[in-house]
């Protein structure tokens, strides 16, 4: 029945223009704290060497354990669990089955009582959904090959071998049975036919299932620039189509309708001019923001605000409502403290600037404490580094499914917990002072100058309070900078508290100018080395 009530809502919704603004009333995800977490790598509860949902539940209150008033937890309010369904790979993107478990991870029951943990400590969860492509050993595609009539075109078959190339240059098109079918990912993870009505209906159908029966607050789309390709102009386009972004658009539609507080949150691998076409045209609430991750990662890379300012602020003039995910890494790029060539300092800067901008941040596991890895994926995916036992890490009492990272003790969970000065305090500080402080998560942001190339300087205001963030990208000491907001007017009590502070010193408060802006504020006589000093200014 639900699928055919679904197609119903989705041809309502494209014939009515439903938009993401009027099927939204709530956007609580712009106060949430996210968690990237793969559950293969992130704790075994059995021994058999690979990461489950009971490991999950068992580690919740690392993340956060329901009580806003203690801070040894990292203060996550959301999780993204990467694929959980029944696939054919380690990965999860080739699914096999979108409504079963992943056999290796457990069962619906160990994600219903995840469900529940979670809830109980005010986190939010949402499950990776892949809507592109299936494996080439899923039921649909087998019978899809078989020549069964009612699977003939779920995929893109073509009689003859086309000989072009996929979105990114690469090849797209194999052979089986003496028919090609498109596959630019993967010749094993074949793209999906959304010509054919029945398959939106089913993929409707599967969003219903985790939203009514499994309970999810929202999805992940992955690689949504290429679900629909489109004919214009006589030529084949492979990526952001308007075709594309109008599919999209009506499923969000659908999920609204089930659950007006759901969220959908895009991936859009693409720079910023193309991934604000989904948020304008109501494809998905949130989009991953890739230019502004690549800006913050040049500012700890280079030690200059250029990059990261610059960006932010071209930004915030472009995407509706805040409506962008910032991130660092992924489970598909270089981990962050390898990029900065194991620089802790320049990884605590990257943090601080994440973790004070506007936007909705997302944490990749293990990034908390400096966990490295680069390519193939299988090296940025590897198990949680929760304590320094020997080949294990404390991620299991077997043998890990993957090696842990060489050096992995000196690195980890239990080594960093009570230190202060550790990066793992680092982020669990800023994510709770997030957490407590609005102005620090959805208030308005300013940029002031700044002398030096080196001092990054945002301003987050709303009704509760102003918080000037002053942050040294280098590595050295800095005596001469100040800061200046001189188009904005404050209104100021006179003092100045320091909400943090990875520095040494007092601050003054300053002194604002006839016209009430900020001119020449200098708190404290030096910053040292990659400090982050917030201020309170009222």
């Amino acid at each position: 029945m639900r699928r055919l009530i679904g197609l119903c809502i989705v041809l309502a919704a494209l014939a009515s223009g439903i938009s993401r603004a009027q099927d939204a009333p709530t956007d609580w995800w712009r106060d949430t704290t996210w968690y990237l977490l793969f559950v293969r790598s992130f704790y075994d509860s059995d021994g058999d060497g690979i990461g489950d949902l009971r490991g999950v539940i068992e580690k919740l209150d690392y993340l956060n354990d329901g009580d806003p008033s203690t801070t040894d937890d990292l203060g996550i309010t959301g999780i993204w669990l990467l694929p959980i369904f029944e696939a054919a790979s380690y990965h999860g993107y080739d699914a096999l089955d979108y409504r079963s478990i992943e056999q290796d991870y457990g069962t619906q029951a160990d994600f219903l009582d995840l469900m529940d943990a979670a809830r109980a400590r005010g986190i939010r969860v949402i499950v990776d959904m892949v809507v592109n492509h299936t494996s080439s050993q899923h039921p649909w595609f087998q019978a899809s090959l078989a020549g069964d009539p009612e699977y003939a075109d779920w995929y893109v078959w073509q009689d003859t071998n086309p000989n072009t190339q996929g979105p990114w240059g690469e090849r797209a098109w194999y052979e089986k049975e003496g028919r090609w079918y498109y596959a630019p990912f993967w010749s094993e993870m074949p793209d999906l036919n959304y010509d054919n009505p029945r398959v939106t209906n089913e993929m409707l159908d599967i969003a219903g299932f985790w939203l009514d029966e499994m309970g999810v607050d929202g999805f992940r789309m992955d690689a949504i620039r290429y679900v629909v390709e489109q004919e214009v102009d006589g030529r084949r386009l492979l990526s952001n189509t308007p075709a594309n972004r109008e599919w999209l658009a009506r499923y969000n539609a659908y999920v609204k309708q089930l659950n007006p507080e759901a969220i959908t949150i895009g991936e859009v691998w693409d720079t910023s001019s193309s991934v604000v076409r989904y948020i304008r045209d109501g494809s998905v609430d949130v989009a991953f923001e890739f230019d502004l991750a690549e800006a913050f990662i040049t500012g700890g890379q280079s030690r200059s605000k250029r990059a990261p300012a610059r960006t932010l602020e071209r930004i915030l003039r472009e995407y509706p409502g805040g409506a962008f995910a910032t991130f660092t890494s992924n489970h598909d790029m270089t981990r962050l403290l390898t990029q900065l060539q194991g620089s802790v300092g320049a990884n605590r800067v990257v943090a601080s600037m994440l973790l004070t901008a506007p936007g909705t941040p997302f944490i990749y596991y293990g990034e908390e404490i400096g966990m490295m890895g680069d390519k193939p994926d299988e090296f940025i995916r590897t198990p949680m580094q929760w304590d320094s036992t020997p080949i294990t890490g404390g991620f299991t009492a077997g043998t890990p499914w993957q090696p842990l990272t060489s050096g992995f003790e000196a690195v980890t969970v239990a080594q960093q917990t009570g230190d202060p000065a550790s990066l793992l305090s680092h982020y669990r500080s800023l994510i709770h002072l997030r957490n407590t402080y609005s102005a620090l998560r959805t208030g308005e942001t300013f940029f002031p100058a700044t002398t030096g190339g080196s001092v990054y300087a945002i301003l987050r205001q709303d009704a509760e309070g102003t918080f000037l963030v002053i942050i040294n990208l280098a590595d050295r000491e800095i005596e001469r900078y100040d800061v200046t907001l001189d188009d904005v007017e404050l209104t100021l009590s006179g003092t100045a508290e320091v909400v943090y502070s990875d520095g040494t010193g007092a601050v003054v408060p300053p002194t604002l100018s006839a016209s009430g802006t900020l001119e020449a504020y200098k708190p404290k006589p030096s910053l040292a080395p990659h400090e982050t000093l917030i201020i309170r200014l009222s």
